[in-house]
């Protein structure tokens, strides 16, 4: 299972326990049935008023997801592309589809069938870009369907306080505090049930989704820059370095910031390289001393002009 998540849900639990039991001198008081009956029956039912079925049953598949630790090998991704690049470099369309049947990732099988079925480079390109698309767009769709029930709760634990205060309205003249209290209390317990839902439930949810997306996304564009280097003939060389700077600049990009610092020579950058036709490549930044320079130049030339 993954650690985080049951990291998590041990201190909510906890924090839960230790509130009810620090705070309340009756903590059967924090039980309402009906409050819970209302909360999460008002949130499921929104949820099939709003969705259609396949996509409302995704929840609970999604729900064990993130409660599953998913293995992302990165590196096996990159030593697979190295080595089906090198035979790819020497012609050998044999070895290269040996290798082939060893993949587990299938969007890198795909890229690397296709280039050896003699596909265009372009049109591989855009085919592996619209994989990625339409995986973004999915996923995101199912974080979006939990941050959607992290709005309903909260909704019907008003609805149910709004049940409870009826009810609390119907034994006010009969002048018994104590009872008066017990309404209350159960009136305010439904609108605690929604808001612990959707806060310590569906809210995070959504948000490891979007973190494990991300995640993936940036695994899928590193083996797209990989499969554009295979389709140029590549040397493995090349092949590792670029990939494992793609990566690198993903996890950190603060080593050679951080050798500087404690008096190390920083590492040697890897080779430029031609990025994957429409990959979206960020501008690279400028160089301090850049700038300083080209002030001056332009200082100079303007008193030049005098």
């Amino acid at each position: 299972m993954n650690p985080s998540t049951l990291i998590g849900i041990a201190i909510g639990a906890l924090t839960l326990v230790a509130a009810v039991a620090l705070s309340a001198t009756d903590p059967a008081l924090y039980l309402n049935l009906p409050g819970l009956v209302v909360v999460l029956g008002g949130t499921c039912a929104a949820l099939f008023l709003s969705y259609p079925l396949p996509e409302a049953l995704r929840v609970f598949a999604l729900l064990r997801t993130v409660l599953r630790r998913e293995r992302l090998d990165e590196q096996k991704d990159i030593d697979e592309l190295v080595a089906m690049a090198e035979l790819w470099m020497k012609h050998d369309v044999r070895k290269v589809e040996q290798e082939l049947k060893k993949v587990t990732n299938p969007f890198l099988r795909t890229g690397v069938q296709l280039i050896i079925d003699n596909t265009p480079e372009d049109h591989i390109i855009e085919l592996l870009q619209w994989r990625i698309a339409r995986l973004r767009a999915r996923e995101h769709a199912e974080a979006q369907m939990f941050r959607v029930l992290a709005g309903f709760a909260p909704a019907f634990g008003m609805l149910g306080t709004v049940v409870g205060l009826v009810n609390l309205m119907s034994v006010m003249g009969d002048g018994d505090v104590a009872a008066i209290g017990r309404q209350m209390a159960v009136a305010l317990m439904t609108t605690l049930y929604g808001i612990v839902l959707a806060n310590l439930v569906f809210k995070p949810v959504a948000v490891k989704l979007e973190r494990r997306t991300d995640r993936r996304l940036v695994v899928m564009n590193m083996v797209l820059q990989g499969i554009s280097l295979m389709c140029e003939r590549r040397g493995p060389a090349m092949v590792r370095e670029t990939l494992k700077s793609f990566m690198q600049h993903y996890e950190d990009e603060i080593y050679d910031a951080r050798a500087a610092t404690e008096g190390k020579p920083p590492t040697r950058a890897a080779a430029p390289t031609k990025p994957a036709r429409g990959a979206s490549v960020a501008p690279a930044p400028l160089a301090t001393g850049g700038v300083a320079t080209a002030v001056q130049a332009y200082t100079r030339a303007a008193a030049a002009r005098r």
